[in-house]
């Protein structure tokens, strides 16, 4: 009987996930209001939503990220003293 090779790791735990999940992203920032750290953000919207979302931002030559956060960085002004 011949043995399976052990699974090789697609990438390494990382040691401390505190400092990972706050490690700048490797790819330069588009624009210069951009800020250093970045966190993805899942919602659920209907296929209609995303399909008109996408339409939008086609015809406004944007990305749809760059678009929404466009949108929520306009909705949700920083406050004043720092972080909430």
């Amino acid at each position: 009987m011949t043995e399976r090779p052990p699974k090789r790791a697609f990438t390494a735990r990382p040691a401390d996930p505190e400092s990972w999940v706050k490690a700048p992203d490797p790819r330069p920032a588009r624009s210069g209001d951009v800020a250093n750290f970045t966190a993805r953000l899942t919602i659920d919207v209907t296929p209609g939503l995303r399909g008109q979302i996408k339409i939008v931002a086609f015809q406004r030559g944007v990305t749809v990220a760059d678009m929404l956060r466009e949108l929520l960085a306009r909705e949700f002004p920083p406050a004043e003293g720092g972080t909430p």
